[in-house]
Formats: C-alpha cells, sequence, structure tokens
C-alpha cells in the first residue's frame, strides 16, 4: 500500500510540475509577445504536451489493475480523444500548428489537468481542502465542452490539409482505400456522442464527491 501511494503520489507530481510549466510557458510568452505568441504555441511548448498526454496512458494501465478507483470507459474516451487531436490532427499538419485554436487547447487543457493532479496528488497522502474538491469538480463543467467544440474546431480546420496532402489515405487490396476525411468527419459526430457520455459520467462522480465530502469533514 505504501509504494502504491508513492508511486501514485510521484506520477502526479511529475504531471503537476508538466502541464505547471506549460501553463507558466505559455502565460509568460503572452504577457512577452502577446498574440504574436499564440501562433508558436506548439513549436515552443509542443514536445513537452506530447511527453505528458504519452505518460497520462498509464492511467488506463492504473485503472486496470486497480491502484485508482475510476471508471475505465470515461477516462479512456478522454485520453484516446486528446491523443488523436494532439497527434493525429496537429503533430501531423503543420499549418494546423500556427492556429490560434491549438493555443486555446492547450490552455484548457493544462488548466484542466493542473486543478486535478493537484487534487489526486494531496489525496493520495490524506489532504483534502474543500475548495480544492470542489474547484476540482466543477471547473470541467464550462470547459470540458469548450475543448470539445475547439477539437472538432482544428478537426475542421485540418480537413482541408489532409484532403490536399493525402496524409493517412491509403489504398488497400481489391481496389479498397480508406480516405481519411471521411474518417475525420465521423470521428467528429463520434466526438459529440463521446462528449455527451463523459459528461454525464462526471457530473454523476461530482454529485458523489461533493455529497461526501461535507461528511468526512465533520468526522475531522
Amino acid at each position: 500500500r505504501y509504494r502504491k501511494k508513492t508511486y501514485l503520489f510521484l506520477y502526479y507530481l511529475i504531471q503537476f510540475c508538466g502541464h505547471s510549466w506549460i501553463f507558466t510557458n505559455m502565460t509568460a510568452r503572452f504577457f512577452s509577445f502577446g498574440k504574436d505568441s499564440m501562433a508558436d504555441t506548439f513549436y515552443a511548448i509542443g514536445l513537452v504536451m506530447r511527453l505528458c498526454q504519452s505518460i497520462s496512458l498509464l492511467e488506463l494501465l492504473h485503472i486496470r489493475v486497480g491502484i485508482e478507483s475510476s471508471h475505465l470507459l470515461p477516462r479512456f474516451l478522454q485520453l484516446t480523444e486528446r491523443i488523436i487531436i494532439l497527434f493525429v490532427v496537429i503533430t501531423s499538419q503543420e499549418e494546423i500548428q500556427e492556429k490560434y485554436v491549438v493555443c486555446v487547447l492547450f490552455i484548457f487543457w493544462n488548466l484542466l489537468d493542473m486543478v486535478r493532479y493537484t487534487y489526486s496528488m494531496l489525496s493520495v497522502i490524506g489532504i483534502s481542502y474543500a475548495a480544492l474538491t470542489w474547484l476540482s469538480q466543477t471547473l470541467w463543467m464550462p470547459i470540458y465542452p469548450l475543448c470539445v467544440l475547439a477539437e472538432a474546431f482544428a478537426i475542421y480546420q485540418s480537413l482541408p490539409y489532409f484532403e490536399s496532402f493525402g496524409t493517412y489515405s491509403t489504398k488497400l487490396p481489391f481496389d479498397l482505400s480508406i480516405y481519411f476525411p471521411y474518417v475525420l468527419k465521423i470521428y467528429l459526430m463520434m466526438l459529440f456522442i463521446g462528449m455527451y457520455f463523459t459528461y454525464s459520467h462526471l457530473y454523476s462522480e461530482r454529485r458523489d464527491v461533493l455529497r461526501v465530502s461535507p461528511i468526512k469533514k465533520k468526522k475531522m
């Protein structure tokens, strides 16, 4: 049990440090260079963002082996959603990397993750603050739908480039082919279906956590 807590604490600490560095870097660059800093956000912090999102896939393993108590499917939807947008849509198309939507996405993702990992990190070592608990269970309510809208807009902006360059489109045997812009359009519809499912799960989780939290506080 001690090893599990130590591992989870270090994992959450690493993620918190990574996302805090990204957010601080973006803030400093904006105050230094203004609106111009938004265009090269990906070039400045894209590597660290990809590293943090890649490491976050470990959370699926955490849930699978039982060292983290959460539902696997909602977390899987959230993580794969980001992986697809970051690695498939943004990283593969340099033209998209210069769009303002990338900066907006990174801001939303890091706001959510900084609060979530702070809350998780402190929870592992038994520290609980009512304000932080409320924030971690509430901040996603306005931001998560905005994330999905920004992700959908990034896909929409990337479609002309996937059509022009033929990225990921390929021919299969027997005169079959995969035209990747069609795949993205299908995924675009699935994105909103997944948002409804994830939002419903997070809302139920918020209701349960905030219902239990005052009781724990009274016992302490």
